[in-house]
């Protein structure tokens, strides 16, 4: 049987219910949509999260301080609950480690910010000048603080976009005023948004000097954590491991356990949320998938009635000299072109609702092309799979029976 008479009486078969055949194609549709959709919004999540991650630095590790812990395995308290991470640690990474690019301090709180009649409650980032560059911050408008200002105990201000918005709305805030605990600091510049939403924005800031946020905000000489750069993402275990030393060290602690620290690697980090991610994405794909695995049933459930229908059909082509091979053909062919139509309208519905979610805000969704590529293996399989029994079927099908079929 030609190429060219077998689509068209495969067609033909198709197009004389043209009903059932789209119900049939539907599930495909709605199967294969699915899987893109989900496998893009999966992607879309790992991406963004992981660039946020990234956004907080570049080869960044955080010391932040620890509870010390009880000879013989007690459990500590949370980490930030202790006290015991000074300015003086800091130098001393900065000028002891090797391959250190930058060390930033920061001491962290929360406080009520007044603008004139509006204010709001956020977070207070007590830091060095060289936070930006250790941080990624970069400065939309004004400028950040410098070296002779922190020095001199100058009461200036740097607010996150989102803490500008909320003191200031559209009006441009650099030269305005800003109290803090009674204190005033003049806005000297605003940083660029990175991105973030809830109690812990990072938008939702305001940086200041540090001696300024220790001498009026906390009353001590202690800070938050220590924001360490390492000059190349393959320094950053060795820096780990050396500030570690360094510390017990200048801690008077023999025993690591002991620590009254912690180092967070973002490189951890990263590895721990694509680990996270990667999951969420299979998990995600694979309940898509049911749906796939029943529009190939329904398949199979159609062909299978086909094949019954037409009972007499294939009795009469083999009754003509039709061979197995050609009513085996056919009937495959036409489960076949089920999945594949109802592929490439589930391929064009998948990417059209992944573009809808990015463009609405909802979540990034990210369409890879080994979704579409795994899309059409798929449903070169399900349509192989459901459609070779009852192929097979048709194709052993007795010619004087069926002939008699009524």
């Amino acid at each position: 049987m030609k190429i060219k008479d077998l689509f068209n009486e495969t067609t033909a078969a198709l197009l004389a219910n043209k009903v059932r055949s789209g119900l049939t194609v539907l599930g495909i549709v709605i199967g294969i949509a699915s899987v893109i959709a989900m496998i893009s919004i999966g992607n879309g999540a790992s991406g963004s999260i992981q660039s946020s991650i990234q956004s907080l630095g570049s080869n960044l590790l955080i010391v932040v301080p620890a509870a010390a812990r009880v000879i013989g395995g007690g459990a500590s308290a949370g980490r930030g609950s202790a006290q015991s991470l000074t300015v003086a640690d800091a130098s001393a990474i900065a000028s002891q480690v090797a391959n250190v690019a930058g060390v930033a301090s920061e001491v962290s709180t929360r406080q009520q910010v007044v603008a004139g009649a509006n204010n709001t409650n956020t977070t207070i980032d007590g830091t060095d000048p060289t936070y930006p560059s250790v941080r990624n911050l970069t400065i939309a408008n004004g400028v950040f603080f410098t070296n002779v200002q922190a020095a001199s105990l100058a009461t200036v201000a740097v607010l996150g976009p989102t803490t500008a918005s909320d003191l200031f709305g559209n009006v441009d805030p650099v030269g305005q005023t800003i109290t803090i605990r009674g204190v005033q600091f003049t806005v000297i510049g605003v940083a660029a948004s990175k991105g973030g939403t809830g109690f812990n924005n990072i938008d939702d800031r305001v940086y200041i000097p540090l001696r300024d946020a220790q001498i009026f905000m906390t009353g001590n000489q202690y800070v938050s954590d220590i924001n360490i750069e390492a000059a190349s993402a393959g320094a950053m275990q060795q820096i780990q491991n050396d500030t570690t030393t360094l510390l017990l060290q200048r801690h008077n602690i023999s025993n690591p356990a002991n620590a009254d620290f912690s180092i967070i690697n973002q490189a951890d980090i990263l590895s721990t949320a694509s680990s996270v991610t990667t999951t969420l994405t299979i998990l995600l794909a694979s309940v898509a998938g049911i749906s796939l695995l029943v529009g190939g049933i329904g398949i199979m459930n159609m062909m299978l009635t086909t094949v019954t229908e037409r009972t007499r059909e294939i009795g009469l082509r083999k009754a003509i000299g039709a061979k197995k091979k050609d009513i085996n053909m056919q009937f495959l062919m036409e489960s076949v072109l089920l999945t594949f139509v109802g592929g490439g309208i589930g391929i064009i519905l998948g990417v059209a609702i992944a573009l809808l979610i990015s463009a609405t805000g909802i979540m990034q969704a990210s369409i890879s092309v080994f979704s579409i590529i795994l899309a059409f293996g798929v449903c070169a399989i399900i349509g192989i799979a459901f459609g070779y029994y009852p192929a097979r079927r048709a194709a052993n099908l007795n010619p004087i029976e069926a002939l008699r079929y009524e």
